[in-house]
């Protein structure tokens, strides 16, 4: 009963992802910005909501367990950055293997990538750096977790700065089907738009506070840890929107919108999310969660070294799912 209260859960989250990108889509198209701002901005922040909403609401209403709490919630938090940066982007190239072929390239507009992938490396290094501060140095912790929020905040900036440009040149954004809820009759105005916004995020949080209880429970089952369920089960979980969109648009041949949406979700889960977990978790080095740090930093390096040569190959992302199978070698054995 658990597995089928968490496959109805997870069916939420993606009618709820699917509705909040398809109007985040639609909103891009009105204000007049770059592919780069909504892929990186807002599909990626709207996407990634599943994952914010499920350590927040753990952490702070949960299960009657503190320390299940916790381990749901550092898993969720860490999870989530390790499956972009490894099995995510990696399901790119077998996306176009067939139309692009082993050798082929990527062509995402090029100084978004690198400025998406700068930002979070920078800002999971003080995340790494955290896990070794004791948790009774709060001054610490909560600096670290102040500077994290901040890098944020510079991103956005920049990359709000960048959009009029990459608009000029090009990369305006364009919806790619009707708002699902103007099939009903209502007019396609930004009322409506954010009407979509708001159910499409009260889907969200309703699927996550029902895959918390499941999660719980399936842990107890399995008999695994609940911090192990939470790296591996809830990132498939809440990670298939972006998945499904960033492979949609790369088969479309839109590749900024498909790496922004990706890598945009990485810099929002690399920041303000380990932010909350230094300030609120014991956030401890134990071998699920360094070991996830550590391989998640590697993927988005190889990412950022082969981005910086000018050419993202197909079979360069494949490197990231090996990284994936590597961490799961570690956790699982």
């Amino acid at each position: 009963m658990v597995f089928l209260e968490l496959f109805f859960m997870l069916v939420v989250i993606l009618i709820a992802a699917e509705v909040f990108t398809n109007a985040l889509e639609h909103l891009g198209e009105k204000l007049k910005i770059s592919e780069g701002v909504t892929g990186s901005l807002f599909a990626a922040v709207g996407t990634a909501l599943p994952e914010t909403s499920v350590p927040l609401l753990a952490l702070l209403a949960g299960t009657n367990n503190a320390h299940t709490n916790e381990e749901i919630g550092v898993g969720a938090i860490l999870g989530a950055p390790l499956m972009l940066a490894t099995l995510s982007i990696s399901l790119l190239a077998f996306a176009v293997l067939k139309k692009r072929g082993f050798k082929g390239t990527f062509i995402p507009e090029n100084t978004g990538l690198i400025r998406d992938l700068n930002f979070f490396i920078i800002a999971f290094v003080f995340a790494a750096i955290a896990l070794f501060i004791p948790h009774e140095i709060k001054a610490v912790r909560y600096g670290i977790g102040f500077c994290m929020v901040m890098i944020y905040f510079i991103y956005i900036m920049l990359t709000l700065r960048a959009s009029s440009a990459l608009v000029e040149e090009g990369h305006a954004t364009e919806a790619e089907s009707p708002m699902f809820i103007c099939r009903i009759g209502l007019p396609n105005n930004m009322a409506v738009v954010l009407l979509q916004l708001f159910l499409g995020l009260a889907l969200l949080i309703a699927g996550a506070k029902g895959f918390i209880s499941g999660i719980d429970e399936a842990a107890q089952i399995i008999g695994l840890s609940a911090l192990v369920l939470s790296l591996l089960i809830i990132p498939i979980a809440t990670e298939l929107p972006e998945k499904v969109n960033s492979i949609l648009w790369i088969r479309k041949g839109k590749d900024t919108l498909a790496f922004g949406n990706i890598t945009g979700a990485l810099v929002f889960q690399g920041t303000l999310l380990p932010a909350i977990g230094i300030m609120l978790t014991p956030w401890a080095p134990r071998l699920e969660v360094l070991s996830g740090v550590v391989i998640t930093l590697l993927g988005v390096i190889w990412l950022r070294v082969m981005a910086g040569r000018g050419q993202l190959k197909v079979w360069h992302v494949w490197v990231n799912g090996l990284l994936y199978l590597t961490y799961l070698a570690i956790v699982l054995s």
